[in-house]
């Protein structure tokens, strides 16, 4: 009888070799070519997206070289949730930038010395002067979301900043800064999942803190916060640009977009696209709709 059991070695080459670590060694080629596949398409993926955002990061070291120019000053406000990808836009932004004439701000909570303080000031210590950008990774704003949220000042502290902010705002931008306002949006799906990458990678677990675990319990209050700080802060010379952050190329892409129309400057390239993505950018006015819209029909806000 010819038994149908597959033969233990398999002769090559004059060399015996046994089948199952022939087998086996074929499944892990298999798999590293599938891995180097998976990491070629990524790759050439970040090549495309590179090659895309280049022009547009030329446009702004000429913007930035017409600031310097006209010696005028800009601050730029990069607001969001934890993990809205407000870091990453802000190192794209300054990728190619002058480092001479811009600066990037990061300010934590408040000192006892600062508290006894007129609110603004440690932030008005910060300021550009004549030809320089200022951004910050997050501002005075915190006080309108993150600082209520989680009891970091007093609800009286929270309401003069609500009444006071308007004001504030207005005479900079009378006095000749240009301000844009940034607010980076991303879903409670997607904040979710950038908190699991960090949670599973070495290089990134620094980037969670307490604070961002909590992110996830308290979306909802952060979202109240959300819409009654664009309710009161959005105006028509200090007005909130919205970016869904989704997806970090195109929210980068876009972002530099709205930078780059904010003032006109020299030696523009009229060949590039700078109209935003109405998918990426929404107008503070639009997204206040959109969410009173939300609570209309679902009974409170979404996001």
């Amino acid at each position: 009888m010819t038994s149908n059991k597959p033969p233990e070695f398999i002769e090559f080459e004059g060399e015996k070799i046994k089948l199952n670590e022939l087998l086996q060694n074929y499944k892990t080629l298999q798999q590293e070519h599938e891995n180097l596949h998976n990491e070629s398409r990524k790759a050439l993926e970040q090549y495309r997206q590179f090659q895309e955002l280049k022009p547009y990061e030329a446009e702004l070291i000429k913007m930035q070289e017409q600031l310097e120019k006209d010696n005028k000053r800009m601050i730029i406000l990069f607001e969001g949730r934890d993990a809205a990808g407000k870091g990453g836009a802000i190192r794209q932004v300054t990728h190619y930038m002058n480092e001479k004439h811009y600066r990037v701000v990061a300010l934590g909570r408040p000192s006892e010395v600062q508290r006894s303080q007129w609110f603004f000031q440690k932030y008005v210590t910060q300021f550009p002067r004549g030809g320089e950008i200022v951004l910050f990774d997050r501002s005075w704003y915190n006080r309108a979301m993150v600082e209520p949220v989680f009891g970091f000042c007093t609800p009286e502290e929270h309401q003069n900043f609500m009444r006071g902010v308007v004001g504030f705002e207005k005479d900079l931008v009378r006095q000749g800064t240009l301000l844009i306002k940034l607010y980076f949006s991303v879903t409670k799906e997607e904040q979710e999942r950038r908190f699991e990458i960090r949670k599973g990678d070495p290089l990134k677990q620094w980037k969670l803190s307490e604070i961002d675990v909590q992110m996830q319990e308290l979306w909802d209050e952060f979202t109240q916060r959300k819409y009654a700080m664009l309710k009161r802060s959005h105006t028509s010379e200090a007005p909130w640009t919205i970016i869904r952050a989704d997806n970090k190329h195109r929210a980068r892409l876009n972002a530099i977009k709205v930078i780059l129309n904010s003032m006109n400057y020299d030696k523009r390239d009229t060949g590039l696209d700078y109209v935003p993505d109405d998918e990426i950018v929404i107008s503070g006015a639009r997204e206040i709709e959109l969410m009173q819209q939300q609570r209309i029909e679902t009974g409170k806000f979404v996001g």
